[in-house]
């Protein structure tokens, strides 16, 4: 069998980044989609604790606090570690 002496696997050149790739836009989007718009809140509307202005400069809109953000995100059922684009690899886990 001739080839370029790179092994390529089930997939083409270049197809793992491209999933890489994918996933970061997901992860963007969805951090994007979790942004209100509008003013940042001076303080949070979880435990009421005062946002740092560099937080509500950095993420427009902001409503949490970092420590309530953070529970919330561990609570919330995403698409994080889940392929959705059904490579080869993740299927044969």
């Amino acid at each position: 069998m001739a080839g370029n002496g790179m092994a390529g696997g089930w997939s083409r050149d270049g197809a793992v980044q491209d999933q890489i790739d994918a996933s970061v836009e997901d992860a963007v989007a969805l951090a994007r989609s979790h942004l209100s718009e509008g003013e940042s809140f001076t303080h949070c509307e979880e435990c009421g604790c005062a946002i740092p202005e560099k937080r509500r400069t950095a993420i427009p809109g902001i409503h949490l606090c970092i420590q309530c953000q953070a529970e919330s995100e561990k609570h919330k059922v995403g698409t994080s570690g889940i392929n959705r684009r059904g490579s080869k690899d993740s299927q044969l886990r």
